[in-house]
């Protein structure tokens, strides 16, 4: 999936079909709402079995989704904050803390 580093974002968020998509059961998770740049918003509060981006790989990543969809999956705080992150050059580099 595409993908966007939002360090505004609490959580990893994505919409319904991306959640589909991955095999997630969003509807097990527990429904709340969430204030976006588009005002409130309907959400299921997901725990992601797994996240894997190149060759990082997190479990038990807590996640939104949301009823409509999303341009891209954003790459919340709930998976940058397990990250070490730096800037070298023109790349952001994560490196995996715990």
């Amino acid at each position: 999936m595409r993908f966007l580093i939002d360090t505004g974002a609490s959580l990893v968020s994505m919409g319904a079909e991306d959640a589909v998509r991955a095999g997630v059961d969003y509807r097990k998770g527990r429904p709340s709402t969430s204030m976006t740049a588009n005002g409130l918003v309907q959400i299921w509060v997901v725990r992601l079995d797994k996240i894997q981006v190149g060759q990082l790989v997190l479990h038990g990543v807590e996640a939104a989704v949301h009823e409509g969809a999303l341009p891209v999956v954003l790459l919340g705080m709930s998976f940058l904050n397990r990250m070490d992150m730096r800037r070298e050059g023109g790349f952001l580099v994560l490196r995996k803390t715990h």
